[in-house]
């Protein structure tokens, strides 16, 4: 089996030469500021001791599957691991692991290695010097697949790889520690999504292990693991990137959370858009559950550290069952902590400081990830489903949706009586001053792009203003009523598939602005940290 395949890593950096510097010692190493501006966090959890010892060993197990995720991530995105792993300037070789590869995810792709250009957006999925009428005039049905890589032919012709192809050593190792795992599995929900993964990883059909997870309801572990976003894919957004999640389950926290997906159906029902671009109907198999991330790999390791999860991402699912929310509390209590209060301590109206709490933050990215289970998933004008009429446009309106029917959810919650340890107030200003935290990320993701349209939109709507003091001071009126009409913006660009508009509005309001910059300019010089990083491994776990 030929393992290695034409990467973008091509450089050679053993020395470490940084963009605009010459090469240096640790001391003086330039990337240690970058280094420090992810926090360090042990991830580790109490939960652990609530497992029986075949559950311990059984994540024992998903650790080392785990690793082979994270190493396949190297090859999707960028290439040989070695080649940062043998840099000599420590932090420079810190950075570039962080990174996963020469560019930084939070500084709109910069390269900060020497011998990088600009990021290619085929990344390895695609040869680097395919072109898009190429790939239009390929006629294979396969190309498209979530889960099939494109490569050449001897005589420079195109041609389609699996994922079980392409990554075969891999892959078979992984299902060999997934059916150990399985051996080991008390819960029967848990014990027949990992077997249907096994086969799922064989063939690349991921649907019914995608159905077993949905099923797989009282487990106190739980695995995401395979091939699942598509963010790193710049040329199509369509090539899925490997990684996965170590979870524990807590119990009490989410036995609180269940009485919301019966709620589902109403709150699409109340989506501040004209009704014909609410018609779909939610599933109520979805769960809502809170859970300590114990162990992250591959592309939710990658840059900023995700901090809840909605899954699966096949609408077919959808349509069956739903989908599974899973609120990482102890990552998400990190963030709040060390990078969102003193954020918001720094930039606002000192009389609405003491709106903000991590109450709130839980509440908001809680039901963004709900959020993308709700809205419209068929155009309303033949042009099929949102996602193919959306295009390359697809992802960064549907985080922009999730962000604002996120917001627009926990007010209703609120309203209805359902949130009681929270008021619309500090949810709202919790969501404004986390905005300000997620665009530290830059805008060049579709997070980071859906993140400038929100904010741009609500302060050009009078949501927030800047009092005397340079202070952002919340309007809360007018902060609702923005809500609902960039909601029904949204919706109603996704239901028509006005890939035109939404290309044009995105391209003008998708930046970051210069008075903004200045706000994260004095962020950053205040030694506020960008995100977060992890020292996790069984050690730290079972220590």
């Amino acid at each position: 089996m030929k393992k290695t395949i034409k990467t973008i890593a091509l450089a050679t950096i053993g020395t470490a030469s940084l963009v605009g510097t010459t090469a240096c010692g640790p001391k003086e190493s330039p990337l240690k500021a970058k280094v420090d501006e992810y926090a360090l966090v042990e991830l580790k959890s109490d939960l652990v001791n609530n497992l029986s010892e075949n559950e311990k060993q059984m994540v024992k197990i998903f650790f080392e599957i785990g690793k082979i995720a994270d190493n396949l991530f190297w090859q999707q995105t960028f290439g040989d691991k070695a080649l940062v792993e043998g840099i000599s300037d420590k932090y420079a070789r810190e950075f570039a692991l962080i990174q996963y590869g020469a560019w930084d995810r939070l500084d709109n792709n910069q390269p900060f290695l020497a011998n990088y250009g600009e990021k290619p957006a085929t990344c390895n999925y695609y040869p680097q010097d395919i072109t898009l009428e190429e790939f239009q005039a390929f006629d294979d049905p396969n190309k498209s697949s979530w889960y099939t890589v494109l490569r050449r032919n001897e005589d420079g012709s195109l041609k389609t790889l699996w994922y079980h192809e392409a990554y075969a050593e891999e892959v078979n190792r992984m299902c060999e520690l997934l059916q150990q795992a399985a051996d080991l599995a008390e819960d029967a929900g848990l014990k027949k999504y990992l077997l249907e993964r096994i086969e799922a990883f064989r063939t690349d059909d991921y649907l019914a292990s995608d159905l077993a997870w949905m099923d797989m309801k009282d487990s106190r572990v739980d695995f995401v693991i395979g091939p699942i976003e598509s963010y790193d894919d710049k040329f199509q957004e369509t090539k899925t990137s490997y990684e996965s999640f170590i979870l524990l389950k807590d119990e009490a926290r989410s036995k609180d959370l269940a009485k919301f997906v019966a709620l589902l159906p109403a709150l699409q029902q109340q989506l501040p858009c004209k009704p014909e671009y609410k018609t779909f109907v939610p599933g109520t198999s979805s769960d809502l559950n809170v859970y300590d991330a114990v162990f992250y790999a591959g592309d939710c390791n990658s840059g900023s550290k995700t901090i809840a999860i909605n899954l699966p991402n096949d609408e077919r699912v959808h349509a069956l069952k739903g989908t599974r929310r899973l609120q990482l509390r102890n990552s998400m209590k990190a963030k709040f902590d060390k990078i969102l209060l003193p954020i918001g301590q720094m930039v606002m109206d000192p009389s609405q400081v003491g709106y903000l709490n991590f109450d709130a933050f839980f509440w908001n990215v809680t039901f963004h990830e709900v959020a993308h289970g709700l809205g419209i998933k068929q155009t309303i004008n033949g042009k099929g489903t949102v996602d193919a009429a959306m295009g390359t446009e697809k992802t960064s309106w549907e985080e922009a949706k999730a962000d604002i029917l996120g917001l627009f959810m926990v007010c209703k919650l609120i309203e209805m009586g359902e949130i009681t340890n929270i008021t619309e107030e500090e949810a709202i200003s919790t969501y404004i001053a986390g905005i300000l935290r997620s665009v530290r990320f830059g805008a060049a993701s579709s997070h980071g792009k859906a993140n400038m349209m929100c904010f741009n939109y609500m302060e050009e709507q009078g949501a927030f203003s800047r009092n005397e003091a340079g202070k952002f001071i919340i309007d809360f009126p007018k902060a609702k009523a923005a809500m609902n009409s960039w909601a029904d913006l949204i919706l109603t660009v996704q239901g028509d598939g006005n890939y035109e508009f939404a290309t044009e509005f995105r391209g003008k309001n998708g930046g970051i602005t210069p008075a903004l910059q200045a706000d994260l300019d004095l962020i950053n010089n205040a030694g506020i940290p960008k995100d977060i990083r992890f020292h996790q491994g069984v050690e730290v776990l079972f220590q």
